[in-house]
């Protein structure tokens, strides 16, 4: 039976197509990655604070009033984003549940995104009542990482078009080389993704004018930043060359990986010797949503080129 069929019906309504699906996993992946631009608004704009509380927005009232000014409407602004997000990843959840042939894996990966955003909303409270310390709010922006890890994820299973993928024609150990690699290539952006929040936690957009900073030597974060970078551009450029030489279905992952790494890191360069301006720290920042997408379709490209989209129930 073919992936693409709606003629089943579930529960009395006819069962969603695998395009609906792939299109619920797009709409997941870009609200998580709005989220970090939304976020990344309310640091630069010293707003973390303008919701002094959680869940409340201040003390007896669940939203901001006239005198916090527009400190409180872009916090209070990025906490409703939330709902959007709740909103879209039951979506996502319920076409994954429905489909039919049953795909195991598509509702894994939809509970999972559909779970850690509530999660995730609980984190980006203990930050609020934390004063915004610079290790919880790393820990926030890591957890909307692994979401959008997740519904990367998502996105290149239902993909239909997946079906149609050709298996690895290079010899097993070319194979097994690049998969390594692959898999090197997404540690280390974890890495470098985590040593950027360090190097924002030491720098001066601390999220609120009274938030305290981790205490680090900006220039020596920034340095460990910039060589885990480093390492992570070269051995992206040799795991490149392996793939186009050999001709494996992940090359495609692999060029656009190595795109978004070159564009980040000129951003990174760019807005250091600038001076750290506000629209370039969210630009950044977004960047960094973009190369975790970027690492997980390279990784699941590596590692599952010719996995079957959907088992029978």
């Amino acid at each position: 039976m073919s992936t693409q069929s709606s003629s089943q019906s579930w529960g009395g309504f006819r069962a969603p197509t695998r395009v609906f699906l792939y299109r619920w996993a797009i709409a997941n992946l870009a609200a998580n990655i709005l989220l970090v631009v939304t976020g990344g608004a309310v640091r630069v704009t010293d707003s973390g604070l303008g919701c002094p509380t959680w869940p409340q927005c201040t003390s007896g009232s669940l939203t901001p009033h006239a005198a916090m000014g527009i400190h409180g409407v872009i916090e209070f602004g990025n906490r409703m984003l939330t709902w959007v997000l709740v909103v879209v990843a039951v979506g996502a959840w319920v076409a994954a549940m429905r489909y039919r042939p049953m795909d195991r894996l598509a509702r894994r990966l939809a509970t999972g995104v559909a779970l850690g955003v509530p999660l995730q909303a609980v984190v980006g409270g203990v930050t609020v009542l934390t004063n915004l310390n610079p290790w919880v709010v790393s820990f926030h922006f890591l957890a909307t990482i692994l979401i959008i890890s997740l519904a990367t994820w998502l996105v290149f299973h239902t993909n239909p078009a997946r079906e149609h993928d050709a298996a690895p024609d290079a010899p097993p150990v070319v194979t097994r080389l690049a998969i390594a690699a692959s898999w090197v290539v997404y540690a280390l952006t974890w890495v470098t993704i985590y040593l950027g929040t360090v190097v924002t936690g030491s720098g001066p957009h601390a999220g609120d004018i009274k938030s305290h900073r981790n205490g680090l030597e900006p220039t020596q974060s920034t340095q460990l930043h910039v060589d885990a970078v480093w390492t992570l551009v070269g051995i992206s450029i040799g795991l490149i060359l392996v793939t186009v030489v050999a001709k494996l279905p992940s090359r495609r992952a692999a060029i656009t990986f190595g795109g978004v790494i070159v564009l980040q890191g000129l951003i990174g360069y760019i807005q250091y010797a600038a001076g750290l301006p506000e629209w370039m720290v969210v630009l950044h920042m977004f960047g960094s949503a973009l190369l975790m997408v970027g690492a997980t379709y390279l990784l699941v490209s590596a590692t599952r080129p010719t996995e079957p989209t959907a088992t029978k129930a």
